[in-house]
């Protein structure tokens, strides 16, 4: 199990006050799905909610205590029926590389102006993986890739 001072404690308290609970444990307790789901979730988030649905209060606490022995996670909070857990996230390289150029991207476009006395005009644009900006300005689609006429089938 992870320890936390009192003070990082304190500040992932305050961090996970804005977050909804991202894995809800129901009525079969703590199954390895379950167990699973967590450990996702911590490995991508790193600081999550957990609620646990049932009104034993002692049930809950050992469900905690178990998540946190078998995940090697911090427990950082226990309120009512919501658990916090945290575990610092892992960075692989490989990871940064799998998520670079997917998704959306800012790009800001600076045009100049027709009479070239005043102000260029700057615009930001949200782009997809498969559009650029040109010299000009304009944004363009990547063409889809030509298919192979040996290959229809």
């Amino acid at each position: 199990m992870l320890k936390l001072t009192p003070a990082e404690r304190s500040e992932l308290r305050a961090e996970a006050h804005g977050l909804s609970p991202v894995v809800i444990i129901g009525e079969g307790g703590l199954t390895p799905s379950v167990t699973k789901e967590i450990d996702l979730s911590l490995n991508a988030h790193g600081l999550i909610k957990v609620r646990v649905f049932g009104d034993d209060r002692e049930a809950r606490i050992a469900i905690y205590e178990t998540i946190c022995e078998e995940l090697k996670a911090a427990p950082v909070q226990h309120i009512g029926k919501l658990l916090v857990l945290f575990r610092p996230k892992k960075e692989n390289a490989k990871d940064r590389s799998e998520t670079r150029g997917k998704g959306m991207r800012e790009v800001t476009i600076v045009k100049p102006s027709a009479s070239g006395t005043k102000r260029p005009s700057v615009t930001k644009v949200m782009l997809k993986g498969n559009e650029r900006v040109t010299a000009g300005g304009s944004i363009k689609r990547a063409k889809p890739r030509q298919k192979s006429t040996k290959r229809a089938g």
